[in-house]
């Protein structure tokens, strides 16, 4: 009865021994096993795996020859991992012929996803073993997580993803346009998001020397940073074309521009363009961009319209004396030197006005002004001569008699001499002796 109890409490030890041993990974029969301490291995495409294993056999045997495989050996030997033109360069052997069976593969490939088995063979007939279960390699590749559609001001979080759990916990990195960052987790917070953190982003595990493919962050927002530019640039002349140009940064672009003068609406478009500008056109110019995301209005472009005119009589007749004048809206706190053409060509003054004394035909043609030292050129005028027109114009001429009057001498006037009493004398002549009592002649 006791022999009886003793030899099944051995066969249940020996049963859990058994059970033990195939729990660790240990396949052992007789003497022989191979322990693999990573049943399966999930390693990231490009990296270094290091497969762990040992091995036993019984006393007295002597191994000649240690390998891994691919292939469960059955009938024919299974190809040597080494010997393989696939692994060349990249798997190493650790191990060595008493115990240990580590293999190292090195910048792991898609294709090195596969079960792999060690086995060795020893000096007598028939001893070779090959340990069963073998290890699973999983080959994942490291790729960046980002939302679809990102606002400015969402919480967005990155993250770090593989396929499956890695088999160590590595430490990450991650890069925005190639620049590191201070995360070293498998996640990036970005909280709140900004334009500012748009671009192409990356995670690396760096004692491996592994980097995901570059993905890239849209941030969308409504329009930043709206203002005006004028063209040309300088001094605004009446008479040329300018354009005024809306600039904003916005994602998606801006869809509308609406354009004031003022708090009126003049145009609409990126640009407003003022062919022929003139004096009336100097003010206040703003833009409104927009998007789906919001709107923003620019700050204030003043427009002050400079002309340089030339001013030219209305009505000029050959032989006139003709003076062409250049004038400025804008005071000149220097002497300058004024330009005169005619018909394009350079004139010799250099004054603002130009003087053509006995006007002629050959005068007439278009003109224009310049000052060369503000870059401003006056629009062009045309100066028009008429003929004179030679007409003779005949007069009736008229030829007058003066009769004198004479009046009778009163001999009674004092002091009128003998002589004359009596005669007929002119009334002035008269007078120089009339009484001074009266102004009147008496004539009888």
């Amino acid at each position: 009865m006791q022999a009886d109890l003793l030899i099944s409490l051995r066969m249940s030890l020996t049963v859990s021994l058994l059970v033990l041993l195939f729990i660790s990974g240990v396949v052992a029969q007789d003497g022989w096993g191979v322990d693999y301490k990573d049943k399966s291995i999930c390693a990231l495409k490009g990296s270094t795996v290091t497969i762990r294993c040992t091995y036993t056999y019984p006393r007295g045997r002597v191994v000649l020859r240690a390998f891994w495989t691919k292939q469960w050996g059955r009938g024919s030997e299974p190809p040597d991992l080494l010997d393989d033109p696939e692994y060349r360069g990249r798997v190493q052997y650790l191990g060595d012929k008493q115990h240990n069976c580590t293999l190292r593969l090195r910048n792991v490939r898609e294709t090195d996803q596969s079960k792999y088995y060690f086995r060795f063979l020893t000096n007598q007939t028939g001893g070779k073993y090959q340990g069963a279960g073998g290890v699973d390699l999983s080959v994942t590749d490291l790729q960046v997580e980002v939302p679809e559609r990102v606002i400015e001001g969402d919480e967005v979080t990155l993250t770090c993803k593989t396929s499956f759990s890695l088999y160590d916990r590595p430490t990450f990195t991650w890069y925005r346009n190639w620049n590191p960052l201070s995360s070293n987790t498998d996640q990036l917070h970005l909280q709140p998001v900004s334009r500012e953190d748009a671009g192409r982003y990356r995670c690396a595990v760096l004692d491996q020397n592994l980097h995901s493919p570059v993905v890239t962050l849209n941030v969308r927002y409504g329009p930043k940073s709206v203002s005006v530019s004028v063209s040309p640039t300088g001094e605004i002349l009446e008479g040329r074309s300018v354009t005024l140009a809306c600039i904003s940064h916005a994602n998606p672009a801006v869809q509308n521009y609406i354009w004031f003068k003022g708090t009126s609406i003049v145009a609409e478009g990126e640009t407003y363009t003022m062919k022929k500008i003139s004096s009336v056109d100097s003010g206040e110019y703003k833009c409104r961009s927009s998007n789906e995301h919001g709107e923003k209005l620019s700050a204030a472009l003043t427009l002050n319209v400079l002309y340089l005119r030339v001013e030219v009589p209305e009505r000029v007749i050959e032989g006139d004396e003709v003076t062409l004048t250049c004038k400025t809206s804008f005071s000149l706190s220097y002497r300058p030197t004024f330009t005169w053409y005619r018909n394009g060509h350079r004139l010799s003054f250099r004054t603002d006005q130009l003087h053509l004394q006995s006007v002629s035909r050959e005068d007439a043609g278009s003109y224009d002004c310049a000052v060369w030292s503000k870059n401003l050129r006056s629009p062009e005028v045309t100066l028009n001569v008429r003929l004179m027109q030679h007409l003779i114009q005949i007069r009736p001429i008229r030829t007058m008699f003066i009769m004198p009057v004479l009046y009778p001498v009163n001999p009674e006037t004092p002091g009128m001499p003998r002589a004359l009493q009596g005669q007929l004398l002119p009334l002035g002549l008269m007078r120089r002796f009339s009484t001074p009592a009266s102004s009147t002649a008496v004539i009888k």
